[in-house]
C-alpha cells in the first residue's frame, strides 16, 4: 500500500526509495483528538503538519477575545503557523482539530535537514508554499472585493465536502458573514420545497 506522504510530495518531486527513507525519518506520525490544539497562540511552533486523516482548524484570537478562521485543513493538505515555524517567534495562531485527526508532523531541524540533503525537498517546499501565499491572496482579495453569496459559491466548488464536516458558525466566520446570512444564502441555493 502506497505511504500517504510519499503520495503526496511525488505529486511534485520523484523521489527514490533511498530518499523517502531519508524524508521519512524527518517525520513523526500523531494522532489528535476533536478539540486538542496542535498548536497554542503565544507557544513555540514546533512542527509542521501534513493532515492524512481529520480537520483542523487555524485561527487567530484578536485583541477583544473575537476568534477568526484563517483557514481550514483538509486530508492533503499541510498547515501550521508558518512563521512562528520558519522564525521560531511565539505563535500567533492556534491549530484545532474539528475531528480526530491523524498527522505527520516535521521539526524545523528535519526540514532544514532535508532541504540540506535533498534538492527536490526543497523544490516541493517552494511549490507549496507558493501555492498557499498565493490562496490566502486570493482569499483575502475575495473578502475585500466578493459579495457574500461569491464566496460562498466559490467555497462550495472548492472545497464541497467542508460544510459537511464543520458548524454553520464556523463556516459564517471563515466567510466573514453571520450565521444567519450563512443560513439565508443556504438556502437560496437549495430552496426546500
Amino acid at each position: 500500500m502506497p505511504h500517504p506522504l510519499r503520495e503526496h510530495l511525488e505529486q511534485v518531486v520523484t523521489l527514490t526509495d533511498e530518499e523517502f527513507s531519508v524524508v521519512l525519518s524527518q517525520f513523526s506520525c500523531r494522532h489528535f483528538r476533536k478539540h486538542q490544539l496542535l498548536i497554542r497562540e503565544g507557544e513555540r511552533v514546533p512542527h509542521l503538519y501534513f493532515v492524512v486523516q481529520g480537520l483542523l482548524k487555524l485561527v487567530h484570537t484578536d485583541a477583544v477575545g473575537r476568534a477568526h478562521i484563517v483557514s481550514f485543513a483538509l486530508e492533503d493538505w499541510w498547515e501550521g503557523d508558518f512563521a512562528a515555524y520558519l522564525t521560531q517567534t511565539p505563535a500567533t495562531l492556534s491549530l484545532q482539530c474539528l475531528e480526530d485527526t491523524t498527522v505527520w508532523c516535521l521539526p524545523l531541524a528535519g526540514y532544514q535537514q532535508l532541504c540540506a540533503r535533498l534538492p527536490q525537498i526543497t523544490y516541493f517546499f517552494m511549490v507549496k508554499f507558493a501555492r498557499g501565499g498565493l490562496a490566502a491572496q486570493q482569499r483575502i482579495l475575495s473578502l475585500l472585493t466578493l459579495p457574500a453569496k461569491e464566496r460562498y459559491e466559490r467555497l462550495l466548488h472548492q472545497y464541497p465536502t467542508l460544510p459537511q464536516r464543520v458548524s454553520k458558525t464556523q463556516l459564517a466566520a471563515y466567510l466573514g458573514v453571520s450565521r444567519e446570512t450563512l443560513s439565508r444564502l443556504a438556502e437560496q441555493r437549495h430552496p426546500r420545497k
